[in-house]
């Protein structure tokens, strides 16, 4: 069995972190303030390190579950980075949503040191990591994907291999501009039910027949109706960075990013008021 690193043990790397651990994998991860609580993953063998050079040089696969594009480039070329420690050989899964340039970028970097590169950026919520059950979108070698197959399908259902190395980011941003503008129209809707007498209930069941139907309707509407934001475990200031980046790969194709800008605008809006750690469906509350 390969061991495995893991660096950002959150919201979903924790999910991720323990279904390694139920499939026998060996798992070494980055000891961080940001992380959840770890104790049941070492009482199931999972032991920690300080740094992340540290975990490198532990470990044969490095899963990086962290926020964006800077904290992927710091965390494997920064001081006591992952290229620091890194075996030759070892694999580097960046399950984060980062902009495909900077993949592209540290895909580079990571080959030079003597190690290969997917991006492997995930759908779904916390809830189906813990379950076992994300979606992994990959970029890069078909090859290489297939060979550690049985160590992603450890804690995903669906795999996806979408083209060459930082195509898995570009269709997460694609993916996540979808759901998330999807989320922005629904709110915004739900809002306006509220304030012109609408029922609530009516509203999302005359969507839910027509043409409002979906999975981003089915996770907000427990939200809408009974105040439950537990279906769309999703920060605000996460989806104003997603947005953002959106934004940025549009632009950098030559293409209008005039509704990312937009959406990305009404998620930063309330970031910037100090409530970016809120959940999405809260912005209900907000307005």
């Amino acid at each position: 069995m390969r061991t495995v690193g893991l660096i950002g043990v959150g919201r979903m790397g924790h999910g991720i972190a323990l279904n390694l651990l139920k499939a026998e994998f060996p798992l070494v991860f980055l000891d961080h303030p940001g992380n959840q609580p770890t104790d049941d993953l070492r009482a199931l063998g999972a032991m920690s390190k300080d740094c992340a050079a540290d975990v490198a040089a532990a470990c044969d696969v490095i899963i990086l579950v962290v926020t964006g594009a800077p904290e992927v480039e710091a965390v494997l070329t920064g001081p006591d980075g992952v290229l620091e420690g890194l075996r030759p050989g070892a694999l580097v899964v960046d399950c984060s949503t980062s902009l495909p340039e900077t993949t592209r970028a540290m895909a580079r970097r990571v080959q030079e040191a003597g190690g290969s590169f997917l991006d492997a950026p995930m759908t779904r919520t916390p809830k189906e990591a813990a379950q076992g059950r994300l979606n992994l979108i990959v970029g890069g070698d078909a090859a290489l994907l297939e060979a550690h197959k049985p160590m992603l399908e450890s804690f995903a259902e669906n795999i996806v291999h979408a083209g060459d190395t930082g195509s898995g980011h570009a269709m997460k941003l694609l993916h996540n501009f979808v759901s998330l503008g999807f989320s922005v129209v629904l709110i915004e809707a739900a809002i306006a039910a509220r304030e012109s007498g609408v029922v609530t209930e009516v509203f999302c069941d005359v969507l839910e027949q027509g043409g409002g139907r979906g999975v981003v309707l089915d996770r907000l509407a427990p939200a809408i109706t009974d105040g439950d934001n537990s279906g769309l475990n999703f920060s605000i200031a996460n989806a104003a960075k997603d947005m953002r980046y959106f934004g940025e790969m549009a632009r950098s194709l030559g293409l209008p990013a005039d509704v990312a800008q937009a959406l990305a605008r009404y998620y930063e809006q309330p970031t910037e008021a100090g409530q970016g750690e809120l959940l999405v469906p809260e912005l209900l509350a907000l307005s």
